[in-house]
């Protein structure tokens, strides 16, 4: 879906964005030029920013404690 019309970005950008690392909706303004225009869509690229970090945390989370791990520490 499209998030900024001005720069044509679309919410996948933002995510990929975030997932190559960028870590903050500034890094991501900086890095794709979103909300930098008429800036409409500056709350709505600073929520995709925000999930998409949350999702890349818990990534880092299942990497550093695979299910695997935590099953034979459990038991």
């Amino acid at each position: 879906m499209y998030i900024c019309l001005c720069k044509g970005i679309t919410d996948r950008q933002i995510r990929r964005a975030v997932h190559e690392g960028a870590g903050s909706y500034r890094a991501v303004r900086e890095c794709l030029g979103v909300a930098t225009q008429c800036g409409k869509c500056g709350c709505h690229a600073r929520a995709v920013v925000k999930e998409a970090l949350g999702t890349r945390q818990v990534g880092n989370m299942v990497q550093l404690f695979p299910p695997q791990l935590a099953t034979a520490a459990a038991g």
